[in-house]
């Protein structure tokens, strides 16, 4: 079946609503500037990537000093939330549970070389990818969770489990970003398949957002509030818009 189009905010919501299955639970969703793009984390996109473990020693040697809070556990997943917040690659790929926060990042004209392509929003049932990658009752666990022990940075590290496949999950929200993105996660493993790929991808839908439809699509997101300080409730934000309202 072909994969539907959205070219407004009010298609969004009609499709949506047309791909809801009441059985499947809660959706997230997913924005994509390239429609191309796999559904893979930054980290499974490396050609060559260095040990996990590496990459976390790394970035605690200077990172330390720089916060105010500190995660106590050396390998504890908060460590790993704070490489993705400060764009170190990663197993975890962003989610949220707003498809208007996953619609922005599709309309986003941050990177140029985006503008022009069409793009995708993603809507994931965690559950349904659950059931599929632990073949057990679909259930959401939390990143303190004993299931997700073997996706710890020790245990992969280690190079056991092939077999894991990426599994859904949620994480306190302990930075302004991932509150104001509603952000959720999915996790992958050493093996590298795409989550569309799993079981025939029936825990997710693709929707098309023409390259023609983009600006219209931000210019609506704009009205309904929806914008870069809201995404990134930061002082850049701040002094990102007030230097775009003076051109």
């Amino acid at each position: 079946m072909a994969d539907k189009k959205i070219t407004s905010v009010a298609d969004l919501i009609k499709e949506l609503k047309a791909a809801q299955k009441a059985n499947h639970g809660p959706a997230w969703y997913r924005g994509h500037a390239d429609a191309t793009w796999k559904l893979l984390p930054q980290y499974d996109r490396l050609k060559n990537p260095p040990l996990e473990m590496d990459l976390l020693g790394r970035f605690r040697q200077n990172a330390n000093l720089l916060l105010e809070n500190a995660p106590t556990e050396a390998l504890a997943f908060s460590w790993m939330f704070l490489m993705q917040h400060y764009g170190v690659p990663t197993r975890l790929l962003d989610w949220s549970e707003s498809p208007l926060v996953a619609l922005y990042f599709v309309v986003d004209d941050s990177n140029p070389k985006n503008v022009k392509k069409d793009g995708a929003v993603w809507m994931l049932y965690p559950r349904k990818l659950n059931e599929h990658s632990t073949k057990q009752a679909s259930y959401i666990p939390s990143f303190d969770d004993s299931w997700l022990a073997n996706y710890s940075v020790e245990e992969y590290d280690k190079g056991k489990d092939n077999g894991i496949l990426p599994l859904a999950a949620i994480a306190t929200r302990n930075n302004s970003r991932i509150q104001a993105q509603l952000g959720v996660f999915t996790i992958s493993h050493r093996k590298k398949t795409p989550i569309e790929g799993i079981e025939g991808g029936e825990h997710c839908v693709k929707l098309i957002v023409p390259a023609h439809s983009k600006d219209a699509i931000r210019k609506e997101l704009n009205i309904l509030g929806i914008g870069l300080f809201q995404m990134f409730p930061e002082l850049s934000s701040i002094g990102a818009n007030l230097k775009a309202g003076l051109k």
